[in-house]
């Protein structure tokens, strides 16, 4: 999901507008994400197997959970279906991820109008134009972010949206997408998660990301997540 309208040259001393969260958001936790799932969601995009299978081996006591679930629902906005299915084998052969309890179930199609809304959200003022830019490639592109990668899955009960903001940016730094992190920083931001919050889903993750794309992550969260 590439939005240069966010991550454009002079924005990125623009104040952070604070939007207000769903009901269902503000009655968890703080937005702080665990750093074992910024690293799980980090280690499904990038193919790491081996890490996926040493996290779930390592899982405290009442873990694999509902999160680890939706961390592995999400990750197909952002690694395809292909690796995903290869994540849930490798995970099925460790021991699994649980049941999903009936309220995990949502069996929904994709939600256009929920999609924008948080589309809205996250992009603040630039929505408009970053909505623009999708379209420009093909209207239905934009119509599948903001319905199923928006609307159906990061919109999903489950997760926070700053929680789901902070696993984009550890996937998009492993994946070297900067301009696309720019956005997602701020997304973080503006969803409730502190600077503090932002760095630390990049470094949770920071030995599985190479060198040059780590430092590069870190000038853009330098610039982007303050």
């Amino acid at each position: 999901m590439q939005h240069p309208s966010e991550a454009a040259p002079g924005r990125q001393g623009a104040p952070l507008e604070r939007v207000p969260l769903p009901a269902y958001a503000r009655a968890m936790s703080a937005p702080r994400l665990e750093p074992r799932l910024a690293r799980l969601f980090a280690a499904v995009v990038l193919g790491r197997w081996a890490e996926v299978e040493r996290l779930r081996r390592a899982a405290p006591p009442g873990e694999p959970d509902r999160a680890w679930r939706e961390v592995l629902l999400q990750a197909h906005v952002f690694a395809g279906f292909p690796r995903v299915v290869e994540a849930y084998g490798v995970l099925a052969r460790c021991g699994g991820l649980g049941t999903p309890g009936a309220d995990e179930v949502l069996a929904e199609p994709d939600q256009p109008e929920r999609g924008r809304a948080l589309f809205e959200r996250i992009y603040g003022e630039r929505a408009e134009a970053i909505r623009a830019d999708l379209a420009a490639g093909h209207p239905d592109f934009a119509a599948f972010i903001e319905g199923h990668a928006y609307g159906r899955i990061l919109a999903r009960p489950g997760l926070d949206p700053a929680r789901r903001e902070l696993l984009a940016v550890a996937a998009l730094a492993a994946l070297g997408q900067e301009r696309q992190l720019a956005s997602h920083a701020r997304g973080a931001r503006r969803c409730g998660a502190s600077s503090e919050d932002v760095h630390a889903a990049l470094e949770a993750a920071a030995d599985l990301i190479a060198p040059e794309r780590l430092e590069a992550a870190r000038r853009v969260l330098a610039k982007f997540a303050e």
